[in-house]
C-alpha cells in the first residue's frame, strides 16, 4: 500500500517539511559523491548500538561526531535511492498538516524526539550491535501516528500493488495507519537487528508520535489562549 496523496489541505506553507526533504536529498547527494567511501560516512554518522550504549570505541577515522550526534546525523542518511524516495514520499503526503497543526518550532522539536525514541527502540534490544543504523523513517513514523490521531478519517489516495497493475483507491487514514503499523509489528517479529530494515525503530517513532503530538498540541492550544 503505497500512499500518493492526502485529502487535507493546510493553513501554511510547510516549510520544515520542505527543508527535511531538501536536506535528506542534498545528503544523499553527497553520499553518492562519495563512491566507496559512502561506508566510512554511514558508519561515522550512523547510530551503533554499542557506540552509543555501551561505549565501544570506532576507529580514529570514524570518529566525526560524538555517538549522541550520531542520533541526529543519521537522520538524514539513506541506505540507497529506493530507500530515500519510499522515506520522503511519507514525508511529504504526512508531513505538511503535522506541521500546520503543531507550528514550525514544535515540529521541528517533535521531529527529532520521535527520532531520538525511534533510535533507541531499535538499540536497546541489542545494545552490542556493531551495525549502523540510518534513514529518516524513524523520525517520519513519529509524523504517521500523529497523523492518525490528529486525522483518522481524512481521506487517503493509496496504490495496491497487483503483480503487474496498481490498483489506486481512497482510503481513510487510519485504515491505512493502522495496516502499516501492523505491518511493521509482523515484519519485526521475523526479522532479527541485521535484518537491513529497522522495524523496531518504526514501531516506536510511531507509538511517540501518538503519545507526543496530542500533548504538544494541547500545550500549543494553552499558550495561544
Amino acid at each position: 500500500m503505497i500512499p500518493l496523496a492526502d485529502d487535507n489541505p493546510t493553513r501554511s506553507t510547510p516549510v520544515i517539511t520542505y527543508v527535511i526533504i531538501g536536506s535528506c536529498i542534498a545528503v544523499f547527494l553527497w553520499q553518492f559523491s562519495l563512491g566507496p567511501n559512502v561506508k566510512l560516512a554511514i558508519y561515522a554518522l550512523g547510530v551503533i548500538p554499542a557506540s552509543l550504549l555501551q561505549g565501544a570505541l570506532l576507529p580514529q577515522e570514524l570518529r566525526w561526531v560524538s555517538p549522541e550526534m550520531t542520533v541526529i546525523t543519521s537522520m538524514f542518511l539513506h541506505g540507497g535511492f529506493m530507500h530515500l524516495i519510499g522515506n520522503m514520499l511519507y514525508l511529504w503526503v504526512f508531513g505538511d498538516n503535522i506541521e500546520d497543526i503543531l507550528g514550525k518550532p514544535v515540529f521541528v522539536i517533535f521531529y527529532i524526539v520521535c527520532g531520538i525514541v525511534a533510535a533507541l527502540s531499535q538499540a536497546l534490544p541489542d545494545p552490542s550491535s556493531t551495525v549502523p543504523m540510518i534513514g529518516a523513517s524513524g523520525a517520519i513514523s513519529g509524523i504517521l501516528g500523529a497523523y492518525m490521531v490528529f486525522f483518522p478519517k481524512r481521506s487517503i489516495r493509496v496504490a495496491i500493488p497487483l503483480g503487474f497493475f496498481l490498483q489506486v483507491l481512497r482510503l481513510p487514514a487510519f485504515v491505512v495507519l493502522i495496516f502499516w503499523f501492523v505491518l511493521q509489528l509482523i515484519n519485526s517479529s521475523f526479522s532479527g537487528s541485521d535484518g537491513g530494515v529497522a522495524f523496531g525503530a518504526h514501531i516506536g517513532g510511531f507509538i511517540a508520535g501518538v503519545i507526543l503530538a496530542p500533548v504538544l498540541a494541547v500545550i500549543m492550544r494553552k499558550k495561544r489562549n
